[in-house]
């Protein structure tokens, strides 16, 4: 069976209600897009880790985007707040484990802190492309929440490799 089916050769494509096609430029179809461009910059993040608990906080939070872009597209499951509880538990950890901030910090670091750092605004993006749908059409409000949450989690698993494999975190000073 060949992957591509030709049927969005004219520009839509189809969710989850039966024979309803959309444009490929709606504003579902891009917020489904952003769920899905996340996601996989969540695997290039895995790939840059060996750290166990770290993937599996990744590979949690990449069933989770399954799951918001299924619930996007139309189909009928839920997503309620436990998901960003777990979240905000480890950040809450990380947040106790790791230096405070007291300024703003330049994204790097290692690798797989970098790819973190860029995943983080990868999240804010996929966040405003929510809530640009919001705006048009109802959203779960634990969507929007969770996905507000990530870009949060994110920066700490940033901060946290950063932390835990030594390297520094250049503080940005603004006007010099």
């Amino acid at each position: 069976m060949a992957i591509y089916t030709k049927k969005g050769d004219k520009g839509e494509t189809s969710i989850y209600k039966k024979g309803e096609k959309i444009s490929k430029s709606s504003l579902r179809i891009e917020a489904i897009g952003a769920i899905d461009e996340l996601n996989s910059a969540l695997g290039i993040c895995l790939s840059f880790s060996d750290d166990k608990k770290l993937k599996s906080l990744l590979a949690g939070v990449q069933r989770d985007l399954f799951v918001v872009g299924s619930i996007l597209a139309g189909a009928n499951l839920r997503f309620g707040k436990s998901k960003t509880k777990k979240l905000e538990k480890v950040i809450d950890k990380l947040e106790g484990d790791l230096p405070v901030l007291k300024n703003f910090i330049l994204p790097g670091g290692t690798k797989a802190a970098s790819q973190l750092f860029f995943t983080r605004s990868i999240a804010r993006r996929t966040e405003r492309e929510v809530i640009s749908l919001h705006e048009k059409e109802k959203v779960n409000s634990q969507i929007t929440i969770y996905l507000n949450r990530l870009s949060d989690f994110i920066f700490m698993l940033a901060r946290n490799e950063n932390f835990e494999k030594g390297a520094r975190e250049i503080v940005w000073k603004g006007k010099k």
